[in-house]
């Protein structure tokens, strides 16, 4: 599905991930987790890769195959290296703690695999994996 790349449509893209989550047999506290993990990818999406951009899409599949979610964001904005991410301090007291980082965090944490591509004329590609059980 496509979405417009605005926070009001993350209600939206957390329901697509619940209901094929729903329907692939994920309990409800796993189905929270990847709402969670596909609202922190979009979040971030439109923060950062649209960046100032008001009229930008984002393109959104979530497939089951077997016991595995794969879900998929596209977009066509800036490109980033996950690599450059650091690991966020999560024991330093929060007026120390550096900005930033943690949805990326979180991605890994919540699901199986997260993968990042970014292409210059297709654009950029997150795709997120959770196996079931």
């Amino acid at each position: 599905m496509t979405f417009p790349a605005r926070f009001e449509f993350l209600d939206e893209i957390r329901e697509l991930v619940a209901q094929t989550a729903r329907e692939g047999g994920f309990t409800e506290k796993e189905i929270y987790s990847l709402q969670l993990a596909a609202d922190e990818a979009a979040s971030n999406v439109i923060e950062h890769a649209y960046d100032g951009v008001s009229n930008a899409n984002l393109d959104i599949t979530c497939n089951m195959r077997g016991d595995t979610l794969t879900i998929t964001l596209h977009d066509t904005g800036l490109s980033f290296d996950p690599s450059n991410v650091k690991t966020p301090n999560l024991k330093a007291d929060l007026s120390e703690r550096q900005i930033g980082g943690l949805g990326i965090y979180l991605m890994r944490k919540l699901m199986d695999e997260v993968r990042y591509e970014s292409n210059l004329k297709t654009g950029n590609l997150l795709t997120m994996i959770k196996r079931r059980g």
